[in-house]
């Protein structure tokens, strides 16, 4: 009867640890790699073989990930490379920040976060929280010689996946913290949201996103966040 018992056992845990490895995590990850480590694995380890010594890590959610299948060009014709992942908080950019970011020896990281946090995938967190993980991103880069580029958290008035989260007045709230950190710690603030919100604090539609979307940019929304990132890049 042991005996049973033990493969009994042994049969559930196998099959717990397979569920485990399969079940989605937003951001694209599992419960083995929450952060999607993985995602980015093979491409950092190319470029890890490459000096470039202008290089710029833009690290982000879906908002950075997009903005390659959106306009290609501006990653081919500029030594920038794209490390979002669709979905991810700043906790989980957090943990892939040093492979991301710290490993490929840029000159400089684009910082855009904190709209997913808002909208709870991974869980509750409070807009302290999120300023903070953004935050020690920024204090990670500065302390490897990294020049840091805080960007605004794109306006949105609702999220169509968890609607009625009201995020307008978050994001303002978040974008001030993420302000205040940045004047006082000699941080480039790049401010997208003062060109792309509305009156009403969302992104503004049709200009530069859709009705059924309201938090991804368009293509008139990505050639706005293009001409203020490189200004404040130059």
């Amino acid at each position: 009867m042991k005996y049973h018992k033990t493969l009994l056992l042994i049969f559930l845990f196998s099959i717990m640890s397979n569920t485990a490895q399969d079940v989605y995590i937003q951001g694209g990850g599992t419960l083995m790699d929450w952060a999607h480590l993985k995602k980015y694995e093979q491409s950092n380890s190319e470029l890890k073989k490459i000096n470039d010594p202008n290089r710029v890590v833009f690290m982000g959610n879906s908002i950075t990930e997009g903005w390659s299948n959106f306009d290609k060009d501006f990653f081919i014709n500029n030594p920038f490379i794209n490390r979002g992942i669709g979905g991810q908080t700043t906790p989980q950019m957090l943990i892939r920040f040093i492979p991301d970011v710290v490993n490929l020896n840029p000159k400089a990281v684009v910082i855009l976060a904190g709209i997913n946090d808002i909208a709870e995938n991974t869980g509750p967190i409070t807009l302290e929280n999120i300023a903070e993980n953004i935050i020690s991103m920024a204090e990670i880069a500065k302390a490897n010689g990294i020049k840091v580029l805080i960007c605004t958290t794109l306006p949105a008035i609702d999220f169509p996946w968890s609607p009625g989260m009201e995020p307008g007045p978050k994001v303002i709230k978040l974008n001030s913290i993420l302000k205040v950190y940045c004047d006082s710690n000699d941080i480039t603030y790049v401010d997208y949201f003062s060109a792309m919100s509305d009156e009403k604090g969302g992104l503004k539609v049709p200009e530069y996103t859709t009705a059924d979307d309201l938090v991804h940019p368009n293509l008139a929304g990505y050639k706005v966040m293009e001409k203020i990132i490189l200004k404040a890049l130059k």
